[in-house]
C-alpha cells in the first residue's frame, strides 16, 4: 500500500466531480494495477491506476466500461500510465451472500436468488455480444439494482480479439479447452463464451463449497505448483472435480456443467434456468 501517485491528480479530480471532497482508501495494489475506493458526501467511485504492462489492460478495461449499457467511465493518462473512474458498485460479492451456506448456517434461499441473479447478469452480457472471461466469486455485485459484473479486463465483443497474447486469467476456473489453446496455441487465443458459463458454473460451486471445484490433490499437484502445471493437467481434464457436496440439488448440477464438453455444455441462459429449478 502507498500514496496515490501525484501525478495522476486527474483522476481525483474526475472523482470529485462524482463524489464532492474526497477520502481515499486504497483496496488493493498488485502486478502494476491498484484500485483506490474514494468516497465523498455525494457518494463513491472507484478509481484504478494500470502502470507498466498493466497500463495497456486499464486503458483496454475503461475502453469496454465505455461501450457497455449502465456503466459509466473517465479515463484519463498520466506519465506512470493508465486511469480511469467509474462510479462504486454498492452491495455484497456473491461470495460475500454466499457466506451463510459455508457456514452452513441457512441462507439457501437468499443463495439461490444470488446465483439467479448472477446467471441473468452474465446472460444480459452474452446476448449483447460480449464475453466476460474472468468471472470469479468475487466479480458480481449484488446491488439494489440487480447483479453488475466487475472485472472487465479480459472481456472481449465478439468477433474481435483486443490482445496480442492471452495467457489465462484465475487458473482454477479455466475450462480445459481454454487451458489446452493456451497451452498449444496459437495466439492470440480467444476467451468465449462456453468458456465464460464454465467459469460461471466454477464460480458458484467456489461460493457453495468455499474451496475450488478442482480436486488438486487427488491428481498428485502440489497446492503451490507453478501454474503452468495446473495449466496443463486442466488441458488433458488430468484433474477431477472435488467430492464435496454440501448442496447437492445445486451442486449436481454445477457438476453436470463443469465436466461437459464444450459443444454439450449449456449457455448461460441454460444454466440460469437450472438453477432457478434447485429446491432449497
Amino acid at each position: 500500500m502507498g500514496e496515490f501517485p501525484p501525478d495522476a491528480a486527474a483522476a481525483l479530480k474526475a472523482a470529485e466531480a462524482l463524489c464532492g471532497p474526497l477520502t481515499l482508501e486504497e483496496i488493493s495494489d498488485r502486478r502494476g494495477s491498484a484500485v483506490w475506493k474514494a468516497g465523498g458526501p455525494h457518494g463513491a467511485a472507484g478509481i484504478k491506476l494500470g502502470t507498466g504492462e498493466a497500463a495497456e489492460v486499464t486503458a483496454r478495461e475503461a475502453s469496454v466500461l465505455d461501450r457497455l449499457p449502465g456503466y459509466a467511465v473517465t479515463v484519463g493518462r498520466f506519465d506512470g500510465g493508465v486511469w480511469y473512474v467509474t462510479p462504486w458498485l454498492v452491495g455484497p460479492s456473491t461470495w460475500d451472500v454466499f457466506r451463510s451456506v459455508r457456514k452452513d448456517a441457512g441462507g439457501r434461499d437468499e443463495a439461490l436468488e444470488a446465483a439467479v441473479g448472477l446467471c441473468r447478469a452474465v446472460v444480459d452480457l452474452h446476448e449483447a455480444g460480449w464475453v466476460h472471461g474472468d468471472l470469479q466469486p468475487q466479480h458480481g455485485i449484488h446491488t439494489e439494482r440487480g447483479v453488475r459484473l466487475l472485472d472487465f479486463a479480459w472481456s472481449r465483443q465478439v468477433g474481435s480479439t483486443p490482445w496480442r497474447r492471452f495467457d489465462g486469467t484465475m487458473i482454477h476456473l479455466t475450462a480445459p479447452e481454454l487451458a489446452a489453446r493456451i497451452v498449444d496455441g496459437p495466439q492470440p487465443v480467444d476467451t468465449t463464451q462456453t468458456a465464460d458459463v464454465y467459469a460461471l458454473a466454477g464460480t458458484l460451486w467456489t461460493c457453495v463449497t468455499g474451496k475450488w471445484p478442482l480436486d488438486y490433490e487427488t491428481a498428485g499437484i502440489e497446492a503451490d505448483a507453478p501454474v503452468e502445471e495446473k495449466r496443463r493437467a486442466i488441458a488433458r481434464r488430468a484433474v477431477p472435480m472435488s467430492t464435496a457436496m454440501p448442496w447437492p440439488a445445486l451442486q449436481a448440477r454445477l457438476r453436470y456443467v463443469l465436466l461437459a464438453a464444450p459443444d454439450d455444455r449449456p449457455s448461460a441462459a441454460e444454466l440460469k434456468v437450472l438453477v432457478e429449478a434447485v429446491d432449497t
